[in-house]
């Protein structure tokens, strides 16, 4: 029993002196360091895109086809972050049954610079042209000019209009709500 209290003593005495053993003062300063923002090197691309669909339209069976991809031809774009971008065109087919071409074309931004204002256009490509309905005479796609930047969704909504004879229609989109009534679309 003696050895127990001799123990507990001398234990207790050294958890005393470590306990009260002065803190160790650092004069060292602890921050974050700034995360430096990387551009990507080089003209960046938005990828590209394939559509093909079979479409029933004024009494026949049509294959639409579009495909968006990046157009070195055209001038680059810098967007407000000044990350460069190669900016887009687009083909827009339309065939027939037999194989035959009913309408092709080939659209760049420029198409649509009567309805974007001049400085959106300079920092803007391109985004796409895509199929989404066939209604009486009228083929109708949805177009959209707008920011590179995949994380962005500022863009201008359009629509274009190809009737059975051949002929475009541009103009603004102002219900981007694809699912609206009848009487209330273009």
């Amino acid at each position: 029993m003696k050895h127990f209290f001799i123990t507990a003593t001398l234990c207790a005495g050294v958890s005393v002196l470590v306990g009260c053993q002065e803190k160790k003062v650092t004069t060292t300063i602890i921050t974050k360091k700034p995360v430096a923002v990387s551009r990507p090197a080089g003209i960046q691309r938005t990828g590209n895109y394939n559509q093909a669909i079979d479409v029933d339209w004024v009494g026949s069976t049509y294959q639409v086809v579009v495909n968006r991809s990046s157009d070195e031809s055209l001038p680059p774009v810098t967007d407000e972050s000044g990350v460069k971008y190669y900016d887009n065109s687009v083909t827009v087919k339309v065939v027939r049954q037999d194989g035959s071409e009913f309408f092709s074309r080939k659209f760049t931004k420029k198409d649509f610079a009567a309805y974007i204002d001049e400085s959106y256009m300079s920092r803007s490509v391109l985004l796409g042209v895509v199929f989404y309905r066939a209604e009486a005479n009228d083929l109708y796609f949805a177009a959209s000019v707008g920011s590179p930047d995949k994380l962005s969704d500022e863009f201008v909504p359009l629509v274009v209009k190809l009737n059975r004879m051949g002929t475009l229609a541009i103009s603004k989109d102002t219900k981007l709500d694809t699912n609206a009534s009848d009487a209330d679309e273009v």
